[in-house]
């Protein structure tokens, strides 16, 4: 085995350690490779987004008749089960900063309180209700439609988070300066690459008439995830002069959110 390809194994394990609840890469070897190497962070993607999409894909085509609700709620619960919750705690920490009166360092200094305040509350309950809303979507379309947004969504964001750290600089040092400082236009490259899977794949296993409507689906469940990352990233190089791990976080379940909903209009309207 060669030393790049050991350096991409244990960058893909320090990805599904840190952005999932997947009980590999948790040594601090891996974590330093992840952080060198972020587009790894889509491997993430492709996990979490194939097996939560599995979920209502599965429901929708083994039991049809299950309630939309009881679909989404499966969703949700496989999403948080599979990644975790802890950027939540990005979006409660950025949502406090939203709402605080004063300059980048003022806000910098709410993301590092540990007090909960109205901003907080109200961005992870809009956040969490959005996730419902379009896991209820989904349970709304087809089994292959269901699974190709939630994995094009689940991908878009993590190439998203990539593409943030290589376009951002952290304010100080520490999660988010890990993130940036090593990455740069290869690392947009390479996280793009690496996404075109999650959208081109109805290319391959279905008929020319289904495959275009798929394919605009996984579009805009992609595009749709790197718009709500790229509106958080903008917020904090205006407001905090940067992303920091917080904004990670906030960005990553922006990003979701954004993708299904982008997604299910998608088929919509194709």
């Amino acid at each position: 085995m060669t030393g790049r390809v050991r350096t991409a194994l244990r960058a893909v394990a320090g990805a599904l350690g840190f952005l999932t609840r997947v009980p590999v890469g948790r040594r601090e070897a891996a974590w330093s490779a992840f952080a060198a190497h972020p587009a790894a962070a889509v491997a993430a993607g492709y996990v979490v987004g194939a097996v939560s999409g599995a979920v209502p894909a599965l429901a929708l085509a083994l039991a049809p008749a299950l309630p939309a609700a009881s679909v989404a709620v499966a969703y949700a619960l496989a999403v948080y089960a599979l990644a975790g919750v802890n950027n939540l705690d990005g979006v409660a920490d950025c949502g406090d900063a939203m709402v605080v009166h004063g300059d980048a360092e003022r806000r910098r200094e709410v993301l590092a309180d540990t007090t909960t305040g109205v901003g907080a509350l109200a961005a992870v309950t809009l956040v969490v209700v959005a996730l419902a809303l379009g896991a209820l979507a989904l349970a709304g379309t087809t089994p292959v439609v269901a699974l190709a947004v939630a994995l094009a969504a689940e991908v878009g964001a993590r190439v998203a988070l990539a593409v943030l750290a290589a376009v951002g600089a952290a304010p100080h040092d520490g999660l988010g300066s890990a993130l940036t400082d090593d990455a740069g236009a290869g690392t947009v490259a390479l996280a793009l690459v690496l996404g075109v899977p999650a959208i081109g794949w109805p290319l391959l296993v279905a008929s020319p008439t289904a495959a275009t409507s798929l394919l605009a689906t996984t579009t805009g469940a992609f595009v749709g995830a790197l718009a709500g990352a790229a509106l958080v990233g903008a917020w904090a190089r205006r407001r905090l002069g940067g992303p920091n791990g917080d904004v990670f976080g906030a960005a990553t379940e922006v990003a979701r959110v954004a993708g299904l909903h982008a997604g299910v209009i998608a088929w919509t309207l194709s």
